[in-house]
């Protein structure tokens, strides 16, 4: 028999009725923190970006495509990389199918990387997404937005602290046939950029647990009865999508 209490449908439905009232005051704070978030001071991107691209070089301008938004994803793929992180691949996922119902919102949807684009190209074909993916390789853009480091700058701040590393870092690592330093020389992140007159300027980054937004999985999760159920195993359960039942 479950030990989880048991209720009648009445005294459920009440339970309900006052969890609804802390539902409702989170949404209307996310209403809030939205809006906050709109109102934030711009920063004019000054240095010009050369992305590579299906469609050859492109500047930073010429990646909002015609549209006056830009929504980047900053996916851990880097240089040492053999295959993309198995937990931003299970982000892609996710947004694949919705990049033309943002388009249709004036916003322009693209992941970008270090590795060398025909390596991101041959990763997408696997995958079978469809969105736009540029590598920043030779450019500074990942770089300047904290998000990319050398390995010599990793290894100095990485190899004092290994013990330390959740066990997701050895294990996404591994997954993307490199070593830790190798691994942690990327970081996933959010950004957000406007094109303005012919000027663009970054309007909103995010990073950590910032981005469970582009991980729907979690809050499904979080609305069953088990929840995410990771205890000490943070994302170890994560696979990307052509990988789950291989072991």
């Amino acid at each position: 028999m479950t030990d989880h209490k048991i209720a009648s449908r009445e005294e459920w439905a009440a339970a309900r009725e006052e969890l609804l009232v802390r539902e409702k005051e989170h949404t209307r704070l996310a209403d809030e923190l939205a809006r906050q978030r709109r109102e934030l001071p711009w920063v004019r991107v000054e240095k010009e970006y050369r992305f590579e691209t299906d469609d050859g070089t492109r500047t930073l301008p010429e990646l909002f495509d015609g549209r006056s938004q830009l929504a980047v994803y900053h996916f851990m793929f880097g240089p040492s990389y053999e295959a993309g992180c198995p937990t931003c691949s299970s982000m892609a996922d996710a947004v694949d199918g919705i990049v033309p119902h943002l388009n249709a919102r004036d916003v322009t949807m693209l992941f970008v990387s270090q590795a060398p684009l025909e390596r991101l190209q041959a990763y997408k074909r696997r995958m079978g997404w469809s969105f736009p993916w540029v590598s920043a390789a030779g450019t500074d853009f990942n770089f300047d937005l904290g998000l990319s480091s050398s390995e010599e700058q990793t290894r100095e701040w990485v190899e004092p602290m290994l013990e330390q590393l959740p066990p997701i870092a050895e294990r996404n690592a591994r997954e993307s046939g490199t070593d830790v330093v190798g691994y942690m020389t990327e970081t996933f992140g959010f950004s957000a950029f406007v094109l303005d007159e012919g000027t663009v300027y970054q309007t909103y980054s995010t990073g950590g647990r910032g981005v469970e937004f582009l991980m729907p999985y979690y809050p499904i999760l979080d609305r069953v009865p088990n929840g995410r159920d990771e205890a000490d195993g943070f994302q170890l359960w994560i696979r990307r999508h052509d990988e789950y039942g291989a072991e």
